[in-house]
């Protein structure tokens, strides 16, 4: 997961704050296609972990 958020070229510390602040507030279980949201290739990802 590392290696992918450095060829992403986004802040492995931010990716990783990130997904633990706001994983547990999506209902994956109903709803998986909301986790292609956090893949850090994502647009939401870019954005928000640079």
């Amino acid at each position: 997961m590392l290696e992918t958020a450095k060829v992403n070229e986004i802040n492995p510390y931010k990716y990783f704050k990130y997904l633990f602040e706001q994983l547990p507030n999506i209902d994956f279980l109903r709803h998986p296609e909301k986790l292609d949201d956090f893949l850090p290739w994502s647009d939401n990802i870019q954005q928000n972990c640079k």
